[in-house]
């Protein structure tokens, strides 16, 4: 009598490679720290670095990279121009504006040409991880009240709304709008819940809305439009 043959052990999945990081910026001391703290972790890989907006670019052809760390203040192409550049690409990596100040016009000025998120240099290192790592997960990492901040303090407003920001407004819902600028005025999803009686996942949905009838890459750029369409005015 034969014994049965042992099941096999669960043969386990291939680790994820690392997430392949590029760092950008002008100050040599700045690109070690962010490359020291980036290459001690497992699941990240700094694959180069770039000390202009150019050189970033070149860098992003010819490395492919997952995240770019991106300074703004540079000398030639800056971080808004490259970011700008990088991300009317489709397949644009994700950008971090690594700035100096938390509330630096030109960090704004970088998020509105398509960056994901900015991070303050002097941030401690685990707060660095944090934020590379939301980022690379798709998340857009600046807070609900410090986006409102940005855009009340930068957004240069128009006396009128301007009319293509108005003709796209028509393509929203009664609902969405209200999502939309309860969202800019600074509210997270459960506070927006709360106040319009209605499930966090509910809000989720007709933020995606929004952002696909609009054309906009994320909750950021859609606080922006709201802004600027005069949807929201600075103050309300």
């Amino acid at each position: 009598m034969t014994e049965p043959t042992p099941p096999k052990p669960p043969v386990s999945p291939p680790a994820a490679p690392p997430a392949r990081v590029l760092i950008c910026d002008d100050q040599e001391l700045i690109r070690m720290g962010l490359r020291m703290v980036v290459d001690s972790q497992p699941d990240l890989t700094v694959v180069g670095e770039a000390a202009d907006g150019d050189a970033a670019i070149a860098g992003v052809a010819a490395l492919r990279p997952d995240l770019v760390l991106m300074d703004v203040r540079m000398p030639g192409r800056d971080g808004i121009a490259a970011t700008a550049h990088l991300c009317a690409r489709p397949d644009a990596p994700r950008i971090l504006v690594v700035t100096t100040f938390d509330l630096d016009e030109y960090a704004y000025a970088a998020l509105r040409a398509g960056a994901n998120g900015f991070l303050v240099k002097d941030a401690p290192a685990e707060e660095i991880l944090v934020t590379v790592r939301a980022v690379l997960r798709g998340e857009v990492m600046v807070g609900p009240s410090l986006t409102r901040r940005l855009v009340e303090r930068f957004v240069l407003r128009p006396a009128e709304p301007a009319p293509a920001g108005q003709g796209l407004l028509t393509a929203l819902t009664g609902r969405e709008r209200e999502v939309l600028a309860l969202a800019a005025r600074g509210l997270s999803n459960h506070e927006i819940a709360g106040r319009l009686f209605i499930g966090e996942t509910t809000v989720k949905t007709h933020l995606g809305r929004v952002l696909t009838k609009l054309g906009l890459r994320d909750r950021v750029h859609a606080v922006i439009f709201a802004y600027e369409s005069g949807l929201v005015r600075a103050g309300d």
